[in-house]
């Protein structure tokens, strides 16, 4: 690991969370209504336990999702605005990946974003971070430019120099990149001692070639959550026993298996004909908390359940998020969370 940089794990204290505010010209315009009430519902348990960061697109968006919120009683002492221009709302792909100097700074590491391997226009989204680097966002932090497609919610790490990522993703991105060359590379830029990689696990209806905060999260040094099938008639099955047996075979740096939580399985949700990807392993962790995605399935408290087991020392609360997927994504897509210091005043 380079001992200038370390990027910390998720549960570490953090800042605040970034998130951008759906409107008419993001893909969200179909389901607009649908969707503000999914951000007001993150927005008011996000408040409860630390600040959220909101990026909006103008003035007007801001008077209006002030208004919205205040009028649903949101902590307003917690919410911070500020204006940049975006495509989208996936903050997990398109925000910083922030990494601590040892001289108490900050890294913030600008990866090329291509909507997802070009499936999707992505050109405000791929200049984000360095807008929101150049209005003074955020203290003590130089920038760091990397011409490589890397999304946010594409990796996985320990804070301890483990890096868990998908071959799917990362060969889909760089077909012709070795997985011993991407390994190479990622540990450099993500101050990282090892790279493991799955070559199981998808979900229908995911844009972004199977990102492993859609399949399994690290949840301490030495345990993992992940998302399980015990359905045998459903499609996912075969694919995801096979990554559950691929988690298992791991080891930790000490040479031990992983304590692993699987997570049970919602039911199909089908809209329009076409399934979508209802994950539990898409959940955000805050301080003194995990907001977990709610798909108004059965198994919801079930996955509350097994959260409860990986992280016992934090609330688990529950986010609608049934209208996020209808966009492929879920709860973890939408948010990206800043470690403690790195906001400016």
């Amino acid at each position: 690991m380079n001992e200038q940089l370390r990027f910390p794990a998720e549960w570490e204290t953090q800042s605040a969370i970034l998130i951008a505010w759906p409107h008419a010209d993001t893909d969200w315009a179909d389901r607009l209504a649908d969707v503000e009430e999914t951000y007001i519902a993150l927005v008011a348990a996000i408040t409860r336990f630390q600040p959220v960061l909101i990026i909006v697109a103008d003035d007007d968006l801001e008077a209006y999702a002030d208004a919205r919120l205040r009028s649903n009683r949101i902590d307003m002492e917690r919410v911070r605005f500020v204006t940049a221009q975006y495509d989208d709302t996936w903050l997990r792909d398109s925000g910083p990946i922030t990494l601590r100097r040892a001289d108490g700074g900050f890294r913030l590491l600008d990866f090329r974003f291509t909507g997802w391997g070009g499936k999707f226009e992505a050109s405000l989204d791929d200049q984000l971070v360095g807008v929101l680097h150049g209005q003074g966002l955020f203290a003590n932090a130089e920038l760091q430019s990397i011409p490589f497609a890397l999304e946010g919610g594409g990796i996985e790490t320990d804070g301890e120099g483990t890096l868990l990522t998908t071959w799917q993703c990362l060969h889909e991105r760089h077909p012709d990149r070795d997985r011993a060359s991407l390994s190479a590379d990622m540990a450099t830029w993500l101050a990282q001692d090892r790279v493991l990689w799955l070559d199981h696990g998808y979900l229908e209806g995911d844009d972004t070639d199977a990102h492993i905060d859609t399949l399994a999260r690290f949840a301490s040094p030495d345990s993992i959550v992940y998302q399980a099938c015990d359905d045998s008639t459903d499609s996912h099955h075969a694919e995801l026993q096979a990554m559950g047996n691929e988690l298992a075979a791991l080891r930790t740096t000490a040479g031990q298996p992983y304590r692993l939580f699987p997570l049970p399985w919602a039911r199909p949700v089908i809209d329009e004909g076409r399934r979508l990807a209802a994950s539990y392993a898409n959940y955000l962790i805050l301080n003194g908390a995990v907001l977990m995605p709610a798909y108004g399935d059965e198994a919801d408290n079930a996955a509350r359940d097994v959260l409860a087991q990986a992280y016992p020392d934090r609330e688990i609360v529950q986010v609608p998020c049934r209208s996020l997927i209808w966009q492929n994504g879920s709860l973890h897509c939408i948010t990206m969370q800043l470690p403690a210091g790195v906001l400016a005043a």
